[in-house]
This record gives C-alpha cells, structure tokens and sequence, in this order.
C-alpha cells in the first residue's frame, strides 16, 4: 500500500493513494488553512470508521443477514498536549435491516474491533475504545438529526 502528499499552498495538500484516487487535506484558518478539506486527524479517524463499516456489512453479509444499510458515527478525545494521540474513541454502530438478531451484529461489530479492523486495532493501542449499536427495522439508517 502506498500513497503519495503533495503540498499544494499554505497548509493545504493533495493526497493520492496508490489506487489512484485523491483527497484533499487541510488545515483549519486559524493554522494558515482555508478550510479547503479535512483535516489529517479527521480522515484518520473517518478511514477507521470506513474499515470497521466494511467489516461489518462484510461479516453480516457472508452471514446472509438481511442487512440493507450501515452508519458509523465516532466521537474522538485527543490528548491535550502534543502528540495529541486520540485517547477516546466511542463508536455508533447504526444497522438497518429486516429481522437482524442483536447477537449477530454484536457479534460482527466484536470480530471488527478485535480481528479485522486494522485501524480500529492500532487506535486501541493509545485510546480506550467504547461502541453502542443501534438496530433499525428498515431499508434506510436515518440521517443525523
């Protein structure tokens, strides 16, 4: 796996994976940014949320769980001081379907954030990590209020 920043001005950079597709990252006004992208912590902390998503839908999917839709939502604390590692890491599991067993999504949430989720895994090592899962009886998780 590889990847590619290029600096682009101030503290805005283009990031290019070796797949061949682009990001932009940059940083917040009040550090030289013009908000441009997110910032480096924050698609850290998204690219966790996408791999243990991936693992979720995954695992349920081989399962044949009727699972039709799948949201993360993590809230992060970082330490106060530099490095300012994520210390916290509380994850919101919410799963739609049709008739899916709480056991089987605890299960597949469980075998993410302790086998398959590289991300969440080497986060563990410097955050606590905590998860709630919601199950939604339907095609579609709700968006955010």
């Amino acid at each position: 796996m590889k990847t590619r920043i290029k600096w682009v001005e101030g503290v805005s950079f283009v990031g290019e994976a070796g797949s061949g597709h682009a990001v932009v990252i940059d940083g917040a006004p009040e550090h030289g940014g013009r908000n441009l992208g997110m910032r480096p912590m924050e698609m850290l902390l998204t690219g966790a949320a996408a791999c243990t998503a991936f693992d979720v839908v995954s695992i349920l999917r081989k399962g044949r769980h009727a699972v039709t839709d799948v949201a993360v939502a993590v809230d992060a604390a970082r330490a106060p001081a530099s490095p300012r590692v994520f210390t916290a890491l509380h994850y919101v599991y919410t799963v739609a379907g049709h008739g899916l067993d709480r056991k089987q999504v605890e299960r597949a949430v469980l075998l993410s954030k302790e086998k398959y989720c590289s991300a969440t895994i080497m986060l563990g090592r410097t955050a606590t990590i905590t998860y709630d899962i919601v199950i939604v009886d339907g095609d579609r998780v709700p968006d955010p209020a």
